[in-house]
């Protein structure tokens, strides 16, 4: 599946089989997220994979009970590392490139999923203290997504998307 494909089939998912992720699968996930550009080279990004299906009820309860969260055999929790981020760039690197940076690396491994036939979904509504807690993040690094990784249960339809002519602007605004 070629990069566009694999973008216009991304979708997300909430409802998932109990049929397993493979290590391997779970690691070609995490060496595209890893190749996700970053400012300055830093790589802030930190990777807790969970399969403890009470740690991933306890990430679903923290996750304001998306419990299709705890239903997917595998949940990444991207995390940033800040303090690596603003050791570069300040408080730009603290508060916005460190963002930044782990959802390109979150993007990229959505989009290798869907390549692999796995299914998704970007969970960013949790309370991030909570989530911070459950995996046991270290100061300085704070959770940023949430996602949930299996097969399909249900495929969701195609969601409209803007057109172009609606947001696409050449030399101002």
């Amino acid at each position: 599946m070629d990069v566009f494909e694999a973008i216009k089939r991304r979708r997300s998912v909430r409802a998932y089989t109990s049929e397993e992720v493979s290590e391997e699968e779970v690691e070609k996930l995490i060496e595209a997220a890893r190749w996700a550009p970053s400012a300055g080279n830093i790589q802030p990004w930190e990777f807790v994979i969970v399969t403890n299906a009470e740690t991933k009820r306890r990430l679903a309860d923290a996750a304001r009970r998306q419990t299709f969260i705890e239903e997917a055999p595998v949940v990444i929790v991207v995390c940033a590392n800040v303090a690596q981020s603003s050791w570069g760039y300040g408080s730009r690197g603290a508060n916005l490139y460190c963002l930044q940076d782990t959802a390109a690396a979150t993007e990229n491994m959505l989009l290798a999923a869907t390549a692999l036939g796995l299914a998704t979904c970007w969970v960013g509504a949790f309370y991030e203290d909570e989530v911070a807690r459950v995996i046991n993040t270290p100061r300085g690094v704070r959770p940023v997504a949430i996602v949930p990784v299996g097969r399909a249960a249900k495929k969701p339809k195609a969601r409209p998307k803007r057109s172009l002519r609606e947001i696409v602007h050449y030399e101002k605004f």
